[in-house]
């Protein structure tokens, strides 16, 4: 097969799959040229760069070759899957490969907030010493409220509870055999008033804002807000508002509305602690991925 890997592949998975006699091409297309590229490839395979609109599927198909779409991570939102599997397309992803990863930065995120490391390391590169500046807090003791408690919120809330920490967790659906003395399910309002921290951990809701300025009226006066899932699951606006009244203590963000975000106010803003969208960047979480896309490909 031809398989395209728009968004670049690890290595080891290239070469599995050249060892099967597979054809990779590691080449991003923009929108308007990938539609045409696809028509002499069996496979595609994303991360979260390339999108899979309605426009490119409808070149792709008149090539009659494209039969499978993999996503290199959780979530499908930037392809439009309802529409690529009516027209004969199949779309996978790899939800087991970077739930531990997204989990750590998450966690990496929660302690850069805590204790001011992002700023506080920033300030110094200036040539400051603000030592009385950062008084912190400590994260035993605390409760986190974790929105969408799947294979990556579970990742997160074992960890938590590792450090001491309280676990509320808010899901559709609810396994009773994780919930013991320091992690039970609640309804979304008692979470949001009860947690000194809230990260969420579900896909985008058809592009509203989870977190909006009346939820986060509804969160308790000093959270902290933490998002690795999906920009689109928070009103930046309403974030800054509450940001610049204290409201909130600060937020930890690896995922923006727009991406490259073109919202210095947020991303430069001293409460907050900001990566450019690299939850599932390690190593070991891009080596699982590409082991995962390479069995979806063999069994496929």
């Amino acid at each position: 097969m031809r398989i395209l890997a728009s968004d670049g592949m690890d290595k080891s998975a290239v070469a599995a799959l050249t060892a099967k006699g597979h054809e990779v091409v590691e080449q991003f297309y923009e929108a308007d040229e990938l539609g045409e590229q696809l028509k002499s490839y069996d496979v595609l395979v994303v991360r979260s760069a390339t999108k899979v609109r309605v426009p490119v599927i409808d070149a792709a198909k008149q090539g009659g070759r494209l039969k499978l779409i993999i996503r290199g991570g959780v979530g499908v939102d930037n392809i439009d899957v309802k529409y690529a599997e009516e027209n004969g397309i199949t779309v996978r992803n790899t939800p087991r490969a970077s739930s531990d990863t997204v989990a750590e930065l998450a966690l990496a995120h929660m302690f850069s907030v805590a204790r001011f490391i992002s700023i506080a390391g920033h300030t110094m590169r200036e040539g400051k010493w603000e030592k009385k500046a950062y008084k912190g807090i400590e994260l035993a003791g605390r409760t986190v409220g974790i929105i969408g408690y799947g294979r990556i919120g579970q990742a997160l809330g074992r960890r938590a509870q590792a450090l001491g920490m309280k676990v509320l967790a808010y899901d559709l659906y609810k396994n009773p055999e994780l919930e013991n003395e320091n992690m039970k399910y609640a309804e979304l309002d008692e979470l949001l008033a009860s947690s000194d921290f809230v990260s969420l951990h579900t896909p985008s809701l058809d592009g509203k804002p989870l977190i909006n300025a009346e939820t986060i009226a509804k969160m308790k006066d000093g959270a902290i807000l933490i998002n690795t899932s999906r920009g689109g699951n928070v009103d930046e606006a309403a974030l800054l508002d509450a940001l610049n009244s204290g409201k909130l203590r600060g937020a930890g963000l690896d995922v923006f509305a727009e991406e490259p975000s073109k919202n210095p106010e947020l991303y430069s803003h001293p409460l907050v602690s900001c990566t450019p969208h690299i939850g599932a960047s390690t190593g070991e979480a891009q080596k699982r991925i590409g082991a995962e896309i390479v069995d979806i490909i063999e069994n496929f």
